[in-house]
């Protein structure tokens, strides 16, 4: 059974920063799509950083260039550095993981995490 767990988030002030960890367990895919989501209350959830098995990285464009998406493969660890931190990044920032590629709907990630919270003040 795969097991996401998401560690990391806070509170900072605005131009801050947070790395935020996803500890992965059970994972059994050759080849798959890791990605950072996130979603605040009354809002869609959106995808923020994707990582492949092949070590390739895409990002939402208002995050590129502050946001990092990176994974240690001998800890199973996918992690999310954000730097330049801005209030509308506030969040529940979640890891999720499927099987294939980085493409296709949200509903193509049957593994979740529970969350951690991103809280950005101005």
């Amino acid at each position: 059974q795969v097991e996401l767990v998401e560690s990391g988030g806070g509170s900072v002030q605005a131009g801050g920063s947070l790395r935020l960890s996803c500890a992965a367990s059970g994972v059994r895919y050759s080849t798959y799509c890791m990605g950072w989501f996130r979603q605040v209350p009354g809002k869609e959830r959106e995808g923020v950083a994707f990582f492949t098995s092949e070590g390739g990285t895409s990002y939402k464009d208002s995050v590129k260039g502050r946001f990092a998406i990176s994974r240690d493969n001998a800890k199973n660890v996918l992690y999310l550095q954000m730097n330049s931190l801005k209030p509308e990044d506030t969040a529940w920032y979640h890891c999720a993981i499927r099987s294939g590629w980085c493409v296709g709907p949200m509903t193509l990630y049957p593994y979740w995490g529970q969350g951690t919270q991103v809280i950005v003040s101005s």
